[in-house]
């Protein structure tokens, strides 16, 4: 059974906000105090990219069709993790926490873990596959034991 340990950080992100907690609390007893805060304005696709999607012409034929416009909010929403995930790195790299719980909704995780380097991956006790980033650290705490206890 894993525990959430002193000192431990969990990690609750979005993709445009992410707020950082340490367990000052004790084996049994969390207390989840806020550490950092990150928050990224990110407009939607329709407000970031204009122009009209390419035109492609058949290599035989008349025929024409449109590229796919390329999703900006996401790719922003990417980068977001990414630079939180290194980060994390560098606080870890510097012996500022030894575990690491991850709580983010599917496709923010999913960046995580491409970017998470073997380092951070090993600290990274659990994944919590959710969108917390609206509730309270008493009650993300309790969603974190529960995880961490196996329910």
């Amino acid at each position: 059974m894993k525990r959430l340990n002193h000192n431990a950080r969990v990690l609750v992100t979005d993709g445009g906000r992410a707020i950082v907690f340490r367990n000052a609390g004790q084996v049994g007893q969390p207390d989840l105090q806020q550490f950092k805060a990150y928050h990224q304005d990110n407009p939607p696709t329709h407000e970031q990219g204009t122009d009209k999607p390419s035109r492609v012409m058949e290599s035989v034929g008349q025929r024409r069709s449109s590229a796919e416009q390329p999703d900006y909010h996401q790719e922003a929403e990417d980068r977001f993790i990414r630079d939180i995930a290194a980060d994390m790195e560098k606080d870890l790299k510097a012996g500022a926490f030894e575990e690491l719980i991850v709580v983010a909704p599917p496709v923010a995780l999913g960046v995580y873990r491409k970017e998470a380097s073997p380092v951070l991956a090993r600290a990274t006790l659990i994944e919590i596959n959710k969108d917390l980033t609206k509730h309270k650290a008493s009650s993300i705490a309790g969603i974190v034991v529960k995880a961490l206890e196996g329910g």
